[in-house]
C-alpha cells in the first residue's frame, strides 16, 4: 500500500468513535525507507549553554517548536517561517500632519491596553527635517544630501485606535510646534524612542518606561504615556543607541533588560552591532554587551524589538544591506535574551514589496511588541517607500500571523512524513494541545514514548488546521516526564502546551 493510500486509511479510521491505539501510518514505513529518510533529516540538538532542566520544569505550560531545546530529533524536518498577511488597510496611516516631515525608520511601539480599551502607538519620526513628499522616482535618484544635525529634530508622536486598525492622532497640547500646542507631539529631541507599559510596576507613577537617545541614552517613566518624568542617564552602560532602543521586563531572569546598538569593526570597516544591557530598577545598568553581529560587513544588524512569548525570547531583526541600501526584518530567538539564533536568515519576516515607490518598498521596520490576540498575531511595522539613505515617505503599516506562526516545522519530503521527538517534559496529566496547519489530505500524530523510543500511549491525530486543538491520550499516562513524538505529513505544526 502507498504512502498517500496508508494516509488516507488512517484519516478515514480517525472519524470512527473506535480509534485503533495501536495503529498508524508511520508505524509500517520499512526500515529501509525509514533509512532513507535518515538521509535527509535535520538534527536539532542543544546547545551546551542552553539549561533544558529550567524549561521542562518551568511552569511554562506553551512551547514553541522553534526553541531548539524542545527538540531531541528531527528526521525529514525542516524549520521554516510562518506566512505573514500583510493588512488590505494598508498603509494604516502616513506622514500627513505638518510635523511629520519624515518618519524614517518610525521607532514604532504599539500596545493594546485593555485597561482603556485602546490600541495605543507612540512613534518617532523628523518633526524638522526635509520631504519626500511628491517627489518622482527619477527626482528621489538624484544624489542625496542628508540635512545637518542642527536640520533635523526627532520627536515622539501618539496615536490611538479602537481597533488597531483605524487610527486617531489626538490634539494633546503638550508640545509647540511652530506656535501652536494643537498636535499629538509628547516629546521633542528624543531619538529612537522605546516605550512600554510595564505590568511589572507597582508605583503608579511609573507604570510606563521610556528608554531613548539623548545626547546619551536615558531612561524616563510616566503614569499615563504622554507626560514624563525628568530623564535619568544610564551611566556605564556606553553604547551609540542610535536605533530604535527597547526595554521590557525579562520573566525569566527577573531583570529589566534593555536592546539598543553600538558600532564595532568587520573587515576594518564600521558595523552596526546589537548590544544589550540590563537591570534590576530600571535605573542601575550594566555596562551594554554585544549579542549579535551581521554575518557579513554588508548585510548589518540595525535594529531589534524583544519581546517575551511562549517561553523564549523572540527578537525582529533588522538588516540592512549595503549593497542595496534597503532594510528588512528577520527572525530571531534566544533563551536568556544573551544568546541569539537567526531563523531562517536572508529571509524576510515581513517580506517588503518589489515595486519601487510601493509603501514597504525600501524598509521594513518592526515595531516592538506585536499584539497577541485569540486569532492572530498582529506585527506593526513601520514602511518606507525607497532606500534607506535616499529620499523616501514613511507609513504605517499592519501584517499578522497566525497564533504561534512565528516559525514550525515540516516536512523535507513531501512524500514522507516529519518525525520530531521532544526532550523529556514534565506532565501532570493535562491535555494536550497543538497548534498547526494541515493541508487537505494532510495529517498530525502524536505519541507519548519512553526513553527508548517505545510508544506509551498515543493522543487521537489531527487533520485539520487547528489552534490549541485540545488532544487526550487512548491510555491515561502517569504524571512525570514524558517525551512526545510528532509525525506531520502534509502539515506545518508551530507548537503544544498542557491544559484543561
Amino acid at each position: 500500500m502507498s504512502f498517500r493510500a496508508r494516509l488516507a486509511r488512517t484519516k478515514a479510521l480517525t472519524t470512527r468513535k473506535e480509534r485503533p491505539v495501536h495503529s498508524s501510518i508511520f508505524q509500517r514505513i520499512s526500515i529501509i525507507t525509514r533509512g532513507a529518510v535518515l538521509v535527509t533529516f535535520l538534527c536539532v540538538m542543544l546547545a551546551r549553554s542552553f539549561t533544558w532542566a529550567e524549561v521542562a520544569n518551568s511552569t511554562n505550560s506553551r512551547f514553541l517548536l522553534l526553541d531548539s531545546r524542545i527538540v531531541d530529533r528531527a528526521e525529514n524536518a525542516k524549520l521554516t517561517l510562518g506566512t505573514v498577511k500583510k493588512s488590505e488597510a494598508n498603509p494604516l496611516f502616513g506622514e500627513d500632519k505638518p510635523w511629520e516631515k519624515r518618519f524614517d525608520n518610525f521607532y514604532g511601539n504599539v500596545i493594546l491596553d485593555t485597561e482603556d480599551g485602546l490600541y495605543k502607538c507612540w512613534y518617532s519620526p523628523f518633526i524638522v527635517d526635509y520631504s519626500a513628499k511628491g517627489m518622482t522616482l527619477e527626482q528621489r535618484n538624484k544624489s542625496y544630501v542628508p540635512p545637518k544635525d542642527n536640520d533635523r529634530q526627532m520627536g515622539i508622536c501618539y496615536a490611538v485606535s479602537k481597533d488597531g486598525i483605524h487610527w486617531d492622532k489626538p490634539n494633546l497640547g503638550l508640545v509647540d510646534y511652530e506656535g501652536s500646542k494643537e498636535n499629538n507631539i509628547i516629546w521633542r529631541w528624543p531619538h529612537g524612542a522605546g516605550i512600554f507599559k510595564d505590568a511589572h510596576e507597582t508605583d503608579p507613577d511609573r507604570r510606563y518606561k521610556a528608554i531613548f537617545l539623548s545626547t546619551s541614552l536615558v531612561t524616563s517613566a510616566s503614569k499615563d504615556g504622554l507626560k514624563w518624568s525628568p530623564v535619568a542617564k544610564m551611566d556605564g552602560v556606553n553604547a551609540r543607541g542610535d536605533t530604535h532602543n527597547n526595554a521590557f521586563w525579562a520573566p525569566t531572569l527577573n531583570k529589566y533588560v534593555a536592546i539598543t546598538r553600538t558600532w564595532g569593526k568587520m573587515e576594518g570597516k564600521a558595523v552596526r552591532q546589537v548590544a544589550r544591557t540590563e537591570s534590576d530598577d530600571f535605573i542601575h545598568w550594566s555596562a551594554a554587551g554585544v549579542v549579535m553581529n551581521g554575518s557579513t560587513d554588508t548585510l548589518q544588524t540595525y535594529a531589534m524589538p524583544v519581546f517575551y512569548h511562549g517561553g523564549v525570547y523572540l527578537g525582529l531583526v533588522a538588516i540592512h544591506d549595503q549593497s542595496t541600501d534597503r532594510v528588512s526584518t528577520e527572525l530571531a530567538w534566544s533563551p536568556d535574551t544573551k544568546e541569539w539564533h537567526r531563523i531562517a536568515e536572508g529571509t524576510p519576516l515581513i517580506p517588503f514589496s518589489e515595486i519601487p515607490l510601493a509603501y514597504d518598498y525600501g524598509c521594513v521596520y518592526a515595531c516592538a511588541t506585536p499584539v497577541f490576540l485569540d486569532n492572530e498575531i498582529r506585527l506593526y511595522y513601520g514602511g518606507s517607500d525607497y532606500k534607506h539613505g535616499g529620499w523616501r515617505n514613511g507609513c504605517f503599516c499592519l501584517a499578522t500571523l497566525r497564533p504561534d506562526g512565528f516559525a514550525g516545522y515540516e516536512p523535507v519530503l513531501k512524500n514522507q512524513p516529519a518525525v520530531i521527538t521532544t526532550r523529556p517534559i514534565d506532565y501532570a496529566g493535562q491535555d494536550l494541545r497543538i497548534s498547526a496547519d494541515v493541508e487537505k489530505g494532510g495529517l498530525i500524530t502524536v505519541n507519548a514514548v519512553d526513553s527508548d523510543g517505545m510508544v506509551i500511549s498515543k493522543a487521537q491525530p489531527i487533520s485539520e488546521t487547528a489552534t490549541d486543538a485540545s488532544l487526550k491520550f487512548h491510555e491515561p499516562l502517569k504524571p512525570g516526564k514524558i517525551r512526545l513524538r510528532f509525525e506531520i505529513a502534509d502539515a506545518k505544526l508551530y507548537s503544544f502546551s498542557f491544559g484543561k
